[in-house]
């Protein structure tokens, strides 16, 4: 079953980005587009929708005005250029807050957020119940699905990274830091400037070094102390 999701914005522009965004998930489905918010309250309270992607300046009324009228339990993330109203919109429980130009990474996060509620919500067991959730990253122009339980290590290689698994390696256009914060911090840890690590993919350490498969990874000086507390207790 897909997840249902409408799209509400007077820019047409906004509108066709984020419908671009969507092509790359297929567990998603774009319902509807408005840009009338009087046309688009009418559908929410007519229609089983997942998720509605919002605008806060709109004709006829505001986003805030429309969300305070919505009916059903649908959840609802703003898209805005201002970023000055996220503390009134998590004020009326947005599931999440989007500044324009969206980044693709951030409208992953969202997505992420969006499938994770869904499966709460409809007690569906999933991937990520069992603690085989997945990230997405743009190689060669395509979003690749990638499930965490199957990477072995993060590398970063200055403006890219490159994520291994046992039968393949990926490598996007991305900083370290920021997929580190995508991934749990419970199951990965930097252990150098360079190298985030699936801590039960350790086979072994040796000195100033971890052993991942066939692959040699070393721990960095001011991660040391740490990493070692980590992986032994």
């Amino acid at each position: 079953m897909k997840i249902k999701c409408l799209l509400i914005d007077d820019e047409p522009l906004a509108i066709k980005v984020l419908q671009n965004y969507f092509t790359n998930f297929t567990d998603f489905e774009v319902i509807g587009t408005f840009n009338n918010s009087l046309e688009a309250l009418e559908f929410i309270n007519t229609t089983p929708v997942d998720a509605v992607f919002l605008d806060i300046n709109m004709p006829m009324m505001t986003g805030f005005e429309l969300i305070s009228l919505i009916k059903t339990k649908t959840r609802v993330i703003i898209t805005t250029a201002f970023r000055e109203f996220a503390a009134e919109s998590y004020d009326l429980d947005v599931l999440d807050y989007l500044v324009k130009p969206i980044p693709l990474p951030r409208f992953i996060k969202c997505i992420n957020k969006i499938t994770t509620e869904y499966h709460l919500k409809n007690n569906i067991r999933t991937e990520t119940s069992k603690g085989d959730s997945h990230i997405f990253i743009k190689v060669d122009k395509k979003m690749m699905k990638i499930n965490i339980e199957e990477i072995l290590f993060v590398e970063g290689m200055k403006e890219y990274i490159k994520i291994v698994t046992p039968d393949k390696t990926y490598i996007t256009h991305k900083s370290l830091t920021a997929q580190s914060e995508e991934l749990p911090n419970d199951k990965f840890m930097r252990i150098h400037k360079s190298y985030v690590i699936a801590l039960n993919k350790v086979k072994s350490i040796e000195g100033n070094r971890i052993q991942i498969l066939s692959y040699t990874i070393p721990i960095g000086r001011n991660y040391s102390k740490e990493v070692k507390n980590k992986i032994l207790e």
